[in-house]
């Protein structure tokens, strides 16, 4: 039977993914409300926020995903039946630099999540592990950077594929995934988990890759690019990624993980010369772009491929990407330049 949700805590929704995807829900949905809880770090703006569909439905509120007593209050007074999880700390390089803070966010506040939810839902409200299921649902957002990395002849990363993680941020979502897992067996939560590949679209941070890749080309600097650019990623156009956590959520199976992949491997050398190229048709007077290419030293720990396979979604969901990489770069490409200063 497939689910409905009715009232949602959307954990980082001022950022790149969470933001999109409380766009795509109030746009496609006529009665779900929405609280939305960021802290608003470097990385969650409520410039993402702005101009929203069904405004009444949305109720924003800034606050840390550790601090449980903030977590109690919003759960009970709004009635939440349905949490998506998706602050965390994101970016490897911070990772790198400063580790403590994605062990504080990625697993303390996830503990913190599962813990509100368990001891309302199972708790004070008193469902039985049955009830929970079918009226409560518990959707924890993760990444493909779990499963390690790829060599070139390997197969893309399953459902099933062992945990390899070799960055701090990588290893602090692995740890969060193995938690909300654990809570699904031990307790009973009702819990689904998504593993997505690489993301790109409006609203993304400027300090990702491709995001960097356009700014610095419209901006006249050099393009920075890791090692030889060979490494290798699957993107996933953002809209895509909400349309498949929202499958999830209605229709996924619990304690089940699916994997929500672009079918979009590209070397990263290839998507800058493809941005540049872009760029020139819309930006002729400072063509070529491809000229502000850059290599930089690599950063430590990067892993060379990686690749998603989805079809646990398709067969088991009917969902597949509709935007090819080529599509999905020149609407991204497009909401840059509308942007100011562009």
């Amino acid at each position: 039977m497939s689910y409905t949700p009715k009232n949602i805590l959307v954990t980082g929704g001022a950022g790149f993914i969470g933001a999109n995807f409380v766009r795509h829900l109030l746009a496609s949905t006529a009665s779900i409300k929405i609280v939305n809880l960021d802290l608003l770090t470097y990385a969650g703006s409520l410039e993402n926020l702005r101009n929203l569909p069904a405004l009444e439905r949305h109720c924003f509120v800034q606050g840390d995903i550790c601090d449980r007593e903030l977590l109690d209050r919003l759960l009970r007074e709004h009635e939440v039946d349905t949490i998506v999880h998706f602050a965390a700390e994101s970016h490897v390089d911070r990772s790198i630099s400063g580790p403590g803070a994605f062990v504080r966010t990625n697993i303390e506040g996830t503990y913190t999540l599962l813990e509100a939810a368990r001891q309302l839902w199972l708790g004070e409200q008193g469902l039985s592990r049955e009830s929970a299921q079918a009226s409560r649902r518990f959707h924890h957002i993760s990444t493909d950077e779990v499963y390690g990395t790829l060599k070139p002849e390997d197969p893309a990363f399953t459902e099933t594929t062992p945990y390899a993680p070799n960055s701090p941020y990588s290893a602090s979502k692995a740890a969060s995934d193995h938690l909300v897992r654990a809570y699904f067996h031990t307790y009973g939560l009702p819990v689904v988990t998504t593993n997505c590949s690489n993301n790109y679209g409006p609203y993304q941070h400027g300090e990702k890759f491709i995001p960097t890749v356009i700014h610095s080309g419209l901006n006249g600097q050099s393009i920075p690019v890791y090692g030889d650019g060979r490494n290798i990623r699957d993107w996933l156009y953002v809209e895509d990624h909400c349309r498949g956590i929202e499958r999830v959520i209605r229709d996924g199976r619990l304690g089940e993980t699916y994997n929500i992949g672009g079918c979009n491997e590209w070397r990263n050398i290839d998507i800058v010369e493809r941005i540049c190229a872009l760029l020139d048709t819309r930006r002729p007077d400072s063509a070529p772009h491809r000229r502000l290419i850059s290599f930089v030293t690599d950063r430590p720990g990067h892993d060379w491929r990686y690749a998603i396979d989805a079809t646990k979604m398709r067969d088991e969901l009917d969902w597949q990407p509709q935007e090819s990489f080529d599509s999905g770069i020149e609407k991204t490409i497009d909401w840059y330049l509308g942007r100011p200063g562009h």
